[in-house]
């Protein structure tokens, strides 16, 4: 049964995304958003353990932040576009997987804070 998160950028005070799914099981991390035509807005994915993520078999291009144990954003990828993929990142365990224009939107930037907690 899938997890519901509310995910929020604590260090701008700004909710990411209020429907964001956990996948942190071998299966919910292989299937992904593969099947997906898009992502509403609010939607997503958080992928754990994770050290990079790809678009292979995608549909539609994501915003993507990458983030260490104390969940602060390592590295943030905008638009990545379907048949990409992000580098490796050693320091990463999450994967946020959401909507494009969501970093923009809520000025998200490497160092941010992201929390969760269930919806």
């Amino acid at each position: 049964m899938a997890r519901h998160l509310v995910v929020q950028n604590r260090t701008r005070q700004v909710v990411l995304g209020r429907d964001i799914v956990l996948a942190d099981r071998w299966w919910a991390r292989l299937r992904g958003l593969l099947g997906r035509r898009g992502l509403l807005d609010g939607e997503g994915l958080l992928l754990g353990p994770c050290h990079a993520v790809h678009m292979l078999g995608m549909r539609f291009p994501l915003d993507v932040l990458l983030l260490d144990r104390s969940g602060t954003v390592t590295a943030l990828y905008a638009g990545l576009a379907p048949g990409r993929r992000t580098r490796w990142h050693r320091e990463a365990v999450w994967a946020l997987e959401m909507r494009t224009a969501t970093i923009d939107a809520s000025g998200t930037t490497i160092g941010d804070t992201i929390d969760w907690r269930q919806a």
